[in-house]
This record gives C-alpha cells, sequence and structure tokens, in this order.
C-alpha cells in the first residue's frame, strides 16, 4: 500500500467519522421531539418543526455522504473489481435510511393528529 492509498482511506474514516456524528445528532433531535410530544403542558410548535426540519437536512446530508463514500471506496478497494462489501454496507445502509423515514412519518402522523385533536 503506498501513502496516498493510506492518506485517501484516512480522509475517508474522517468523513465516515463525521457521518456518525451527524447520526447521533439525528438520534438526539429524534429524541428531543418526543420528549417535547411528551411534554404535559403540551409541544411547542415551533420546537417541534425546528427539530424536524433540522433533522430531516441531516438525514439528506447523511444520504449524499454515504453515497459519496460509496463512490470513492472503489478507488481503494481490498480485491480488484470486488464490490460486494460495498454493496451489502450500502444495502444496510438504505435499509437503516428506510426505518429512519418510516419513523419520521410516524412521528409526522402523531404532530398531524395532535394538531387536528387541538
Amino acid at each position: 500500500m503506498n501513502p496516498m492509498d493510506s492518506q485517501t482511506q484516512n480522509t475517508s474514516l474522517q468523513r465516515l467519522q463525521n457521518v456518525e456524528k451527524r447520526i447521533v445528532k439525528v438520534l438526539e433531535l429524534a429524541g428531543g421531539v418526543m420528549d417535547e410530544l411528551a411534554n404535559p403542558s403540551g409541544p411547542r410548535k415551533e420546537f417541534i418543526n425546528n427539530h424536524c426540519r433540522e433533522f430531516m437536512q441531516l438525514i439528506k446530508d447523511i444520504q449524499v455522504a454515504l453515497r459519496d463514500e460509496i463512490k470513492s471506496a472503489c478507488d481503494y478497494r481490498p480485491f480488484e473489481k470486488c464490490d460486494y462489501s460495498s454493496r451489502v454496507a450500502n444495502e444496510i445502509c438504505c435499509k437503516k435510511l428506510e426505518y429512519v423515514m418510516s419513523q419520521l412519518d410516524a412521528m409526522k402522523e402523531t404532530m398531524d393528529e395532535y394538531r387536528n385533536a387541538v
């Protein structure tokens, strides 16, 4: 492995660590919305709207970053012409994002039901 490959992998790992931090932030935002929805005095609309907007933007950013990393993985594959691990990782990421999106849809339905009840 030449030094350039090592540098590319380190940069990629740093980008993936940033994605991981974004995922943690997404979970914190979702938790904040859930706490706000459970607030005995009722949820604050602006708080929930801001958190949901930030949540959706982070989800989009995460998707873009992961797509870019998967595309760039071809530059330093451990086995020539083998993209199995990238495809599996991509599929796992897609399933995780589908799950997060379904949870987001459920949260939106809950918010809509709350608004309709008020």
